[in-house]
């Protein structure tokens, strides 16, 4: 297992998530992609990029959430592994199974938030989308062990 990408929403199961990305990667001596995708920037009708409000807004979430990001792989880091932060805005399922192929990731790593089914009917899910269509193994961490974890 030589790269593992891990699908960072910064959701409670983001630790979690790292826990076990770091014990995986000392164990394989794995390379770690954090990947982080910001949604696609929003449509306005008539206006290209939205108005400057919005566009402050936006440019100011991206930069603290791919600051966050860094610091993640820093951690990661420290403890030895080799790991790279990478941000991306877009559809996120889409964009979580494009750079998995593109790094020939051998292992994802994601968080469930175990919506209800009405809200996977209306919105979907992305662990869903990615089970569908990937090509490696998937390491799904659902929310319900944080909240374990905590009690």
């Amino acid at each position: 297992m030589q790269k593992i990408l891990l699908a960072i929403d910064f959701s409670p199961t983001t630790s979690l998530i790292i826990e076990k990305a770091k014990l995986l990667a000392s164990k394989f001596n794995s390379e770690v992609w954090l990947l982080h995708v910001a949604p696609p920037d929003p449509d306005f009708v008539g206006y290209k990029a939205g108005p400057a409000q919005v566009r402050h807004f936006v440019a100011e979430t991206l930069s603290h959430e791919h600051h966050q990001l860094q610091l993640l792989a820093d951690d990661l880091r420290q403890d030895g592994i080799n790991a790279i932060a990478l941000s991306i805005q877009g559809p996120t399922t889409e964009v979580i199974l494009q750079e998995t192929q593109k790094l020939a990731a051998d292992l994802i790593i994601i968080g469930s938030h175990g919506h209800n089914s009405l809200y996977k009917a209306l919105v979907g899910s992305v662990s869903e989308g990615i089970l569908r269509h990937v090509q490696c193994p998937v390491l799904v961490i659902p929310a319900s062990l944080i909240l374990n974890k905590n009690v």
